[in-house]
């Protein structure tokens, strides 16, 4: 007999979130994790902002939304477990957002990414009587003091923002409350008995069984896949951020800015602004940082917000994404092999969708009903990853 329910292995977001739901219905869960260094979780921006995405396709979209409102159920349900009581909060927040066009070449790209957001927000009466909606110069500079001379302002009133590491220790908590074993150790395989997943075997020689087996190893993820029959195209993406500090700077109520170089940054409330980020596809599992990486980072920042260039750069960090060339993630059941499941290949999207892939991850390894159609993230989806 299995000693426990559901087995999780990774403990990143995505793993912590599935520990949770399976812990508020009740079902015996052990959470396996070796800490790998690049982490995507411990270093991830947080950006909580699907409507301003231009993704084509409904499908990530219309999961990114049911996921950013998930987090609102996360926050209360780890309010009411007594994580205050700790000193501890669940990191999330709402700010403002603001889409820039810096340059007379982006505004090409700026005016199409209008054209699909807002006919998108009026398509699903999204906007409430705050809308996102164009503004001018002043107006975004007023919101953000350091923005440099942009040429075009997207703003949406109401974004949201999620710091990974907070989350995490909050989450860590909640399942230590709720009596959630956790195990810090290096999974080395499935176990596996007549094509039946049963658990794991750790590289001390431990085996852990399980009614069902959850791998949420994020970038590590698909070194579980040719036990099971099947490819996990997920790799790692490594991705530099940088902390600056802004001294005087008051940076509670600053908004979050995306550009057209696939960069932003994320304000904090403690006079801190996250700015990044790379994206090496490539990179394997690397996770250091580069002259080249810290460069770009710093020029697009600075390129965007002058204001910054006396910030002092408090962290750089760096994390692994686990990427998937078609920017879904794997989850689900696997094809041809019972008793497992995946969550992971959320990309740079991890805080933004981990949560709530975990949360319905754990409800289907539970034999829940979920409501949530999960087969375009599917390991067996076809297509080209």
């Amino acid at each position: 007999m299995p000693t426990y329910d559901l087995l999780i292995v990774g403990g990143g977001i995505a793993g912590l979130s599935t520990a949770y739901r399976a812990a508020q219905l009740g079902a015996r869960t052990l959470l396996l994790d070796r800490h790998d260094r690049g982490r995507a979780t411990d270093a991830g921006a947080g950006i909580l902002s699907p409507q301003t995405s231009t993704r084509d396709g409904r499908t990530w979209y219309d999961f990114a939304m049911s996921a950013v409102r998930y987090y609102e159920d996360l926050t209360s349900s780890l309010q009411a477990d007594g994580i205050a009581r700790a000193g501890l909060d669940s990191g999330y927040s709402q700010c403002p957002k603001l889409v820039v066009a810096m340059s007379e070449d982006e505004l090409p790209a700026f005016e199409k990414s209008k054209e699909i957001v807002l006919a998108r927000q009026d398509e699903r009466g999204d906007g409430g009587d705050d809308p996102i909606r164009q503004i001018s110069l002043e107006d975004a500079q007023t919101l953000l003091p350091p923005l440099g001379e942009a040429m075009a302002v997207l703003y949406q009133p109401i974004a949201g923002r999620v710091d990974g590491r907070v989350l995490s220790a909050a989450l860590r908590w909640a399942l230590d409350q709720r009596n959630v074993e956790r195990i810090d150790c290096d999974i080395v395989g499935l176990a596996v008995e007549k094509g039946r997943v049963i658990g794991v075997d750790a590289a001390n020689g431990s085996r852990f069984l399980a009614g069902s087996t959850v791998i949420a190893g994020g970038a590590w993820s698909p070194h579980f896949g040719e036990q099971i029959g099947v490819e996990i195209a997920v790799e790692p993406q490594r991705g530099q951020i940088i902390h600056l500090g802004t001294g005087d700077g008051n940076t509670r109520h600053w908004p979050i800015v995306n550009g057209f170089r696939g960069h932003y940054m994320v304000p904090w409330p403690d006079r801190r602004i996250a700015v990044g980020a790379t994206r090496e596809t490539g990179s394997g599992y690397d996770p250091r940082t580069s002259a080249a990486g810290v460069r770009e980072v710093l020029d697009e920042a600075l390129r965007v917000a002058p204001g910054l260039a006396t910030a002092e750069i408090r962290d750089i960090r760096v994390g692994l994404r686990p990427y998937t060339h078609d920017h879904l993630p794997v989850l689900g059941t696997v094809p041809g092999a019972d008793g497992v499941f995946l969550c992971t290949g959320h990309g740079p999207t991890g805080l933004q969708l981990g949560p709530y892939s975990g949360k319905l991850v754990a409800e289907l390894a539970l034999g829940r009903e979920i409501g949530e159609d999960l087969s375009p993230f599917s390991v067996g989806r076809g297509g080209e990853w």
